[in-house]
């Protein structure tokens, strides 16, 4: 239908009888005076209250309901019809008079009650007796006050509620036995307030009532506690039949703008922070016919639709702002920051309304901005706009009559502000070709000039193509931007989504973590697998871990740090083979920040290695440095910031690391034995079978399956009830770091299985507690790794000293004479180890000057030979002294937060030695207790921590 013209509203206001239309309709009219009144059909009218003044041609409901207008505002409220619906129907004479409306009254929202009963009575009743009970309910005032809602004035003027499963509406209700009572029992079911059960449809929930005009048209409850609810029981609750009402009518009554938010929570929460215009829909898909209505008939000019930033929100805000155009309304998305809704947004931040006054202001801007361009495409020839661009690898041509221009580092522009590229004209024979920075106008300027002369051509001719591409670069960057975000923000499925739930509940998880790996095709290093995938997880930490993987060339410490890395998600780890030593200071302020960077060597990575230092320690790095304005070319000073935290992966074939990179990293010694070499031959020809074809098709999957889990862990903070009995090796320095490793390495356990954890919150801080189950399993796991970092011996060197040690034993036993007696050369030492003659010479090398090995003769010729000074001591896994309180001393009465904190003479109960059980090493025994498989000895489960009682719990899926 086309515009209607004013004159016509206002013929059809007065020309068609309110008096003529209601009796055709049905209504049965009385005369009092001027005026006739009759019923009231939009509220429960026992006398009648609807005044028509025929004089005016008005109506007015001097009732419960309080609604009047002209007879357009009638049928629009008869018919729940929209403006331009209800003029359509007035003015279809036919249809005026049709059975459509004769004898039509409109559908209530709920059933009619039981008998003599008032409806809105009983709501209001329940409406005043649930909002006392919120008044001095403490979990619902903290469930507002964690949501940032706690406020009296919200309270007050919306009359917020909260319905406690133990007061209930008993005494609101007369006698069981009595007639009355029996009837106020039905209308509440009738209503809806009471299920069939007998139970409150919103019990246990806060309560928010939709009034309108002094009637209460829906209720929304939402549970304030979900984590102990039942399998699908709702977290969100309403009346029974379709929405009605529009929350905080008044509010965006007489407002030429208003802010339209998905849910009630998030509404509220713009109207606590200042932004009074603003009402909600009943989620995605409860845009009502009652909120255009309202939209229509005030005349708003700019809905502002503040759904959640996720794919559904996006989806519902283009249908609607697809609906509201067609309606003649504008409406515009607000861009809100990625996977968030309005509330989370607003308590995760210290300044919301000011960001939020921000993203208005952007949206704002982006809404004059397609209109102006609106008016410059009906203003200019569109052939002149719509010019053709082609792609050619990254490289992108046009063509402007007989003008050629190439396009190059479009693609190196990461946001809108910037717009550098390396731009070619050329015309027949000649061409010109510069640098250009397009938002620069003295670089525009002196591009057109320098080309006009080169290539022959008018300034003017050079400049208006040069406005024709801009555009189009505009908006080809634009579109390639936004494709990025797409690809950042990645959505599962919901099928994706409990599957990488279910594997994140498993209670063998790290069990899980070790099967998929060795289905993945990466066999043996089982710690070094598991240590590399929880740093991994840590970086979702303030302070995340760092690993080195050390070992000789082709030994597998590619292989093993590829198949860790191919485990977490693509977008959130950044890996290069060597970087240069400014490298880092210009990847962007958040591009680091919670992600994994890896580096394949790190003597490609040595001349940064200063910069990576200050990135692990700091959690940021910063740096000044000289170049020139933009604008006006002059050096200055300018600032470059990363922010991480960052988790450090890198690998490394040399002997001796820096001292300072050793300090901050895990280091992971690659098994270089026989059987493990025979393992990967074994996998490598199990790849060529059908089953390997197979099991590589079923890699891809568990690898996905490891990417969504990690998408879904949350950077939750973690709390260690048990941190200050733990002890440490306390002789060296450098043991500052490797405790902080120590610790950190124990809440990644812990944060990995944090959807087994209780989610509590304290001061709105969300956090979950280590078990004595994860000290367990990083206190073997760092006897293990972190260990070998406290020996005085590199990893590879202390390996060789054991076999050394073994070739010693065996030969001396064989010989009948005493260890310290027998000789033996480098030589004898390769032919034992089957190491390389490089290796051994460096190794050693240095079990000499640490007098682990004597050497004798060597001089004028002579084959060199050794004495073997060490006794074994350390062999089996046995060496790591770490000083480390293992769960059997724990003392109950110290756990958690109280008076008996551990004193400063605590004995330091130190780990001298891990036997072996049932036949395994050391090593054999980690591996087991890392499966879960704990001995009872080991394994306490009675000793839980103190706690307070002003702990929040939440769901772990909130």
């Amino acid at each position: 239908m086309a515009h209607i013209p004013e004159q016509e509203i206002e013929r059809i206001k007065h020309s068609i009888s309110l008096v003529a239309l209601l009796q055709r309709q049905g209504f049965e009219l009385k005369q009092q005076g001027k005026d006739y009144v009759c019923r009231c059909p939009f509220h429960d009218d026992k006398t009648p209250s609807l005044i028509i003044s025929p004089d005016k041609n008005l109506w007015h409901c001097l009732g419960a309901c309080g609604t009047g207008g002209s007879v357009i505002d009638w049928v629009m409220q008869l018919e729940k019809v929209g403006f331009r619906k209800a003029v359509e129907l007035l003015l279809d004479e036919s249809r005026v008079t049709s059975s459509e409306f004769r004898d039509k009254k409109p559908q209530a929202k709920t059933p009619k009650p039981a008998a003599d009963i008032d409806s809105q009575a009983l709501l209001h009743k329940v409406v005043e007796h649930y909002h006392q009970q919120l008044l001095n309910h403490k979990a619902a005032r903290q469930y507002l006050q964690n949501r940032g809602l706690d406020k009296n004035e919200l309270i007050e003027t919306f009359k917020l509620g909260f319905s406690d499963r133990k007061v209930g509406l008993e005494p609101l209700l007369a006698s069981r036995s009595s007639k009355v009572g029996k009837a106020e029992r039905q209308a509440f079911k009738d209503i809806g307030i009471r299920l069939d059960s007998g139970m409150e449809r919103f019990a246990g929930s806060l309560v928010v009532p939709v009034i309108n005009g002094g009637t209460v048209l829906e209720v929304y409850g939402r549970k304030i506690n979900d984590v102990d609810l039942r399998k699908g029981v709702a977290k969100h609750l309403y009346l029974p039949g379709k929405h009605a009402g529009v929350w905080n009518l008044e509010g965006i009554e007489n407002q030429s703008e208003i802010i339209l938010c998905e849910s009630l929570i998030d509404a509220m929460t713009c109207w606590v922070n200042g932004f009074k215009n603003v009402t909600t829909s009943y989620g995605v898909h409860g845009f009502t016919e009652d909120l255009l209505t309202v939209i229509q008939s005030n005349d708003i000019k700019t809905v502002f639709i503040a759904y959640d930033r996720d794919e559904a929100g996006d989806k519902a805000a283009h249908e609607l702002i697809e609906k509201l155009t067609r309606e003649k309304v504008t409406a515009v998305r607000l861009k809100l920051p990625a996977k968030m809704d309005i509330n989370e947004w607003a308590c995760g931040s210290d300044n919301f309304a000011d960001e939020f006054k921000e993203c208005l202001l952007a949206a704002s801007l982006h809404l004059a901005a397609e209109k102006t361009k609106e008016k410059k495409e009906s203003a200019v020839v569109t052939a002149d706009l719509l010019i053709d661009i082609k792609q050619q690898g990254s490289d992108y041509f046009i063509e402007l009559g007989e003008r050629q221009y190439r396009i190059r580092g479009l693609d190196k522009n990461k946001h809108c502000e910037q717009l550098k590229i390396n731009l070619m004209v050329k015309y027949g024979e000649a061409y010109f070709i510069d640098a250009l920075d397009f938002y620069q106008a003295k670089q525009r300027s002196q591009f057109i000039k320098q080309a006009s002369i080169e290539c022959a051509l008018e300034e003017r001719v050079i400049k208006a193509d040069l406005g024709k591409i801009l555009l189009k670069l505009e908006a080809l960057q634009e579109e390639k931007l936004q494709q990025t975000d797409d690809e950042k923000d990645i959505e599962l499925t919901e099928s994706e989504r409990e599957e990488a739930l279910a594997l994140l509940k498993d209670k063998n998880l790290l069990a899980r973590i070790l099967d998929d790996f060795n289905q993945c095709g990466v066999v043996g290093e089982e710690t070094n697998k598991l240590v590399g995938y929880l740093a991994g997880v840590s970086r979702k930490l303030d302070k995340p871990l760092a690993v080195i993987i050390q070992s000789s060339s082709a030994a597998g410490k590619s292989s093993l740090m590829d198949a860790v890395l191919n485990m977490m998600p693509k977008e959130e780890r950044m890996q290069y083979s060597a970087m240069t030593g400014q490298s880092l200071y210009y990847l962007g302020e958040t591009n680091l920040k919670n992600k994994i960077l890896a580096i394949a060597e790190e003597e490609g990575a040595e001349n940064a290695s200063y910069a990576l230092k200050l990135l692990q320690s700091e959690g940021e790095i910063n740096i000044a440095s000289t170049g020139k304005n933009a604008a006006t070319g002059e050096l200055e000073t300018q600032t470059y910031h990363v922010e991480g935290p960052v988790m450090l992966f890198l690998t490394t074939t040399a002997i001796d690391i820096d001292e300072e990179l050793l300090n901050r990293c895990l280091v992971l010694t690659v098994n270089e034995s026989q059987e493990q070499t025979e393992a990967i031959h074994a996998q490598q020809r199990f790849g060529d079978t059908l089953e390997g074809l197979l099991a590589k098709e079923n890699k891809n999957k568990l690898i996905e399956l490891h990417h969504n889990a990690q998408r879904l862990l949350r950077p939750l903070k973690v709390v260690n009830p048990f941190a200050e009995q733990l002890t440490f090796l306390s002789n060296k320095t450098r043991t500052r770091r490797d405790h902080q490793k120590y610790l950190t390495l124990i809440k990644t356990i812990a944060l990995l299985h944090q959807y087994q954890r209780e989610v509590k919150s304290v001061q709105g801080i969300d956090y979950i507690e280590v078990t004595q189950d994860d000290i367990a399993i990083a206190n073997r796991l760092a006897h293990e790794v972190l260990g070998r970092t406290l020996d005085e011996l590199p990893p590879q060197t202390r390996k060789l000293l054991h076999l050394i040690y073994d070739y010693a034993q065996k030969e001396s036993t064989k010989n009948k004479m005493e260890q310290r007696d027998f000789r033996f050369s480098r030589r004898d030492i390769r032919e034992f180890t089957g190491w390389g003659l490089t290796q051994i010479a460096v190794h050693c090398q240095r079990l000499e000057a640490m007098e682990y090995l004597i050497a004798h003769n060597g001089q004028r010729g002579q084959v060199m030979k050794y004495q073997l000074c060490y006794e074994g001591q350390g062999e089996n896994g046995n060496t790591f002294m770490l000083g480390l309180l293992e769960n059997e001393h724990f003392d109950p009465e110290l756990s958690g937060v109280n008076d008996n904190k551990s004193g400063s003479k605590r004995p330091q109960i130190g780990r001298v030695s891990e036997p072996k059980r049932n036949g395994k090493n050391g090593a054999e025994a980690l591996c087991d207790k890392t499966l879960g498989l704990f001995d009872n000895e080991s394994s306490i489960k009675s000793i839980t921590p103190v706690k307070k009682n002003h702990h929040r719990t939440v769901s772990a899926g909130h």
